[in-house]
């Protein structure tokens, strides 16, 4: 078998053996672009190739910024269109691409990989971990009155909020720079978001607000008319308005947008998709119970490639000193490392000391963003503790100020 680089002139065969690969077609091309693909780059794509030549396999990467705790920007590649033919599953074809695209990013000097799991048991065993989680929040109608907080009145007082804003609805095609201004803002200051380049925006790549789809668009602009966020919602014939994405700089402007859409008339229900685990619109809610969490699962899958770089690169917000022994079981190496966080920075070592915790590089992708708690993996037999206040200790140094949230589709 041959793993080789491909070029523009393979997309066509690219996009066919990828299709094959999950036994479906390529869409027909709509007006204005939206098919998925166009954002592939081909200088990073690979293709598997049989003995005879013929493709088998597929994987690719995008080039983005994820934003790590402390607000850093840092580049990483987004792992997708990653398939094996039927006829060639269970042949170390996937392992072998996989190992191949891990040696060829580091090459590159990438120090991270992030993907999004089609299926949760396959790139566990490559090194990927859980690291962002999201959520649906449905929301009857007739129970959507908001309450103010009790701090400013009564619960069950109708809604005003301290927002001095205002909401105008446009149609997608009408706000596509302001959409791509106002995501960009957002991701910088959130940690676990990925950017959305331009050419991303240009060629209508993606799901909805990005592709072409019919939606309208709930703009927010601030007291001095700036954008500040923005809802992308459509709304079928059974009368659900499924909002597919929220963006907002701060809470009040989610609470405005979330407003408007909970009062447009002839709706039956209103799903949020994409809402963060723990946000505070469930609470916000008059009667509690008119929010029904579903959909509950993971997003962003984080691989670190290089745990010093990795360590050092984030933002901390306490201090400390943790030895940690970390096992990459599937590219055979393992390490011991001194991690030393004074004043938000952190300095990351190899060491012979006795480790603290010990854990699979997976697991230390789980807990690198801050959305899952070493502790947590501590309970669930992931990590070893070696002694007892050592998960204490890593839950407040891998502890973020906001959790991480990724809302981006690749």
């Amino acid at each position: 078998m041959e793993i080789r680089p491909t070029t523009d002139k393979d997309l066509d065969v690219f996009v066919d053996t990828l299709h094959a690969a999950f036994g479906r077609f390529p869409e027909t091309p709509v007006e204005g672009g939206g098919l998925w693909w166009s954002a592939l780059e081909m200088d990073r794509c690979l293709l598997a190739l049989a003995a005879d030549g013929r493709p088998v396999g597929t994987a690719a990467t995008h080039s983005f910024e994820l934003t790590l705790p402390g607000e850093t920007l840092v580049p990483v590649p987004g792992v997708t269109a990653v398939g094996v033919l039927p006829s060639h599953r269970r042949q170390g074809v996937l392992s072998a691409m996989m190992r191949h695209q891990l040696a060829e990013l580091r090459a590159r000097g990438e120090f991270l990989s992030v993907l999004l799991a089609s299926e949760a048991p396959i790139y566990g065993r490559f090194g990927y971990g859980p690291a962002t989680y999201t959520q649906q929040l449905t929301v009857q109608r007739h129970q959507a009155a908001l309450a103010l907080p009790r701090a400013r009145g009564t619960a069950d007082a109708p809604a005003t909020g301290p927002d001095n804003g205002s909401v105008e609805v446009l149609r997608r095609a009408e706000c596509g720079e302001i959409l791509e201004e106002v995501y960009d803002r957002y991701r910088r200051a959130q940690p676990g978001a990925l950017s959305r380049p331009h050419r991303w925006w240009a060629l209508r790549a993606g799901q909805p607000p990005i592709s072409p789809a019919p939606r309208y668009v709930a703009v927010h602009r601030d007291a001095d008319g700036v954008p500040d966020g923005y809802a992308s919602y459509s709304l079928d014939e059974s009368g659900t308005l499924t909002v597919d994405e929220t963006i907002a700089g701060d809470d009040a402007v989610f609470t405005a947008l979330a407003r408007f859409v909970l009062g447009h008339d002839l709706v039956s229900q209103v799903v949020f998709k994409h809402v963060p685990p723990q946000h505070p619109l469930r609470w916000q809610l008059a009667d509690f119970r008119a929010g029904k969490v579903s959909g509950d699962m993971d997003w962003l899958w984080v691989r670190l490639l290089d745990v010093p770089r990795a360590l050092t690169a984030r933002g901390w917000f306490a201090d400390g000193e943790l030895v940690l022994d970390v096992e990459d079981p599937f590219l055979g190496e393992h390490g011991r490392y001194l991690l030393t966080v004074r004043d938000g920075e952190a300095d990351c070592v190899p060491t012979d000391r006795e480790p603290d915790l010990s854990l699979n590089v997976s697991d230390l992708g789980s807990v690198y963003l801050g959305g899952t708690a070493p502790s947590t993996l501590v309970r669930a037999g992931h990590i070893r503790a070696h002694r007892p206040a050592a998960a204490t200790l890593a839950d407040a140094l891998f502890r973020t100020d906001r959790p991480p949230h990724c809302l981006h589709w690749f």
